[in-house]
Formats: C-alpha cells, structure tokens, sequence
C-alpha cells in the first residue's frame, strides 16, 4: 500500500478519504483551520478533520502552505503520493514536487470543462445534461493539469447542487478506489486538457443567489437549484427578503407579463419571468419557517398581484 498524504476540508472530500483510509496508508491529512460556525461563534473543525482523529490520523491545518517552510511536517511524513479534494488553497511547486508520484487532484467535473471552484453549480446553471469527476496531476495552473481518468453521470432534471454534490463525492471516492493503484504502478497516462475546450467555474458568492426575474423561466429553475443549499435563490417583496426553495418551470407560457409579477396560475402561485412562468412550490419569507406557496399566499393575499424584485 502507498503512503498518502490527504488534502482535502468539507464534506465533498469526506468520501474520498474514506477510500484511502480503507486502501493505502494514510500518513497524514492536511485541512483547513477550525472556523468559527454557527450562533455562537465557536471553532468548529473541517469533516475531514473530524474523520481524521477518529481514524487516529495526525492532522496539519496551516493558515497558508505559501511559504516552503510550511511544508515541512508534509515532507516529515515521507508521502508517495498526494492526494487532494477540495482543500480550498492553490498548491505552489515546492509541494507539487515534493512526493514522487507528484499530487493527485480529485475535481468535480469532467475537465477541460468547469475548471475552478464551483463546478458543481455552474454544471446546473449551464443547464449541462451531465458531469463527473475528473482525477488530474495536478500543476501550477488552475485545474489545467494532465487528466488520468474521467467518469461521467447524468445530471436529472430537477437535480441540485446538494443532490449532485453527494453523487460525486461518492463517485470521487469510489474512482480513487478503482484507479489509484493503477495510477501509482503506472498503468495510466495522464492526457493533457484541451485548453481551446476549457470553461472557468467561479467560486459561488453569497449574492449569486440573487434572483434575476428578466432571466428566463428554464434559467431561473436552474438557478435555485444550482443554489441550493447554498447561498439559497432570493428575491425581495415588502423590503424583506423572500428565499425561492423549490419552483418549476413553465417554459412556453403565454402571453408573458411583467417580469416578477405574482399571480394564480392552474390553482399555483406562479411569477412571471422575461419567458414564460415559474411556479412557485416552496418559499421561506424572512424569519419564518418554510412553506408553501399557497399556504403563504392564503395567509397574505396581497402578495397575488404583487411585484417580486423591488426594495
């Protein structure tokens, strides 16, 4: 078995170390430093650290791996191999030369297409039929490394980016099973990606979430479920915010109204979009508990008629 150093900090590395753990010699995880979460503020430690120490694996959480020095306890653990998945820190030559099967990267998405750090919501948002996971050598660039190997999934219709999430996170661990060996004993080549082919995934913001009601109403059902769970899709109405959960699509309505109106449609509550209408399933008006659309409406019959988008 090889000795791997894991790098790797949220949930959608999580599947991957599991792997390791359960194939090679895992010497040591590299994460990110506890952040403070929640109400109270308290430093809460990455999921992939928390499955470290249960597995007994000695931890490293630099601030910053910029600094060669930084890269001492790696070098101290001798690895044949790193492998990362969403470490969220871009890796400089004095790590990717320090093992001698260089790092292994684990990205969500099939390369050249979605390099970057949201691929999984851009996937959606593109309204891609499907995706996957690619495992890369990793080099200076962003994702532009040479790619091992590639699986592809499809990605359904009312997918999001929670759903997908977990499908290649798992996906992501059962390729490091399947190929791993076959990498380290040299049985693959890595292809170098097509450059002309390559899209750029910027990472999600907070007010990415905003939505946008001239966008069409296929964009606008792609949006919420590219931003779900997070940011969440929002909107305005009263001067509060209003959280879009769940809508569908009725691409061919007509006639169209004025974008981010609210009506009755078919016994829904549906908004009018710069084409056609999304009907509303689930909201979550500010400070409240999520609920239908309807049961919101019967309670605040001025939102029918109302305009959605408006502060």
């Amino acid at each position: 078995m090889a000795k791997i150093v894991f790098m790797g900090t949220p949930q959608f590395a999580v599947p991957a170390l599991e792997a390791l753990i359960e194939t090679q010699t895992v010497v040591g995880v590299v994460t990110q430093p506890d952040r403070p979460a929640g109400r109270g503020q308290q430093l809460r430690p990455s999921p992939v650290k928390v499955l470290a120490q249960q597995a007994k694996i000695p931890v490293y959480q630099p601030a910053s791996l910029r600094r060669e020095e930084t890269a001492e306890p790696i070098r101290a653990w001798q690895p044949d191999i790193i492998v990362v998945a969403a470490f969220g820190q871009i890796l400089r030559p004095h790590l990717l030369q320090l093992p001698p099967h260089g790092c292994l990267n684990v990205h969500a998405s099939l390369l050249p297409r979605w390099r970057g750090a949201s691929p999984i919501q851009h996937a959606i948002l593109a309204g891609d039929t499907q995706t996957g996971i690619s495992l890369m050598q990793m080099d200076e660039g962003l994702d532009t490394g040479p790619v091992y190997v590639q699986e592809a999934i499809p990605i359904h219709p009312h997918e999001t980016a929670a759903s997908l999430h977990d499908r290649l996170a798992k996906l992501g661990g059962e390729m490091l099973r399947r190929y791993l060996n076959d990498i380290l004993n040299g049985h693959f080549t890595p292809t170098p990606q097509d450059n002309t082919q390559a899209t750029y995934a910027p990472m999600i913001k907070k007010e990415d979430g905003l939505i946008r009601w001239e966008k069409t109403a296929t964009e606008l059902d792609r949006h919420i479920r590219a931003m779900t769970p997070w940011p969440g899709a929002f909107t305005h109405w009263h001067n509060q915010l209003l959280k879009i959960l769940a809508a569908q699509p009725v691409p061919d309505f007509s006639p169209t109204g004025e974008p981010g109106l609210v009506i009755t449609w078919q016994e829904t509550i549906a908004v009018h979009t710069g084409q056609g209408l999304l009907m509303l399933e689930t909201i979550q008006p500010a400070g409240k508990r999520p609920m239908s659309a309807a049961d919101f409406a019967r309670g605040r019959p001025d939102f029918i008629n109302s305009k959605l988008g408006e502060l």
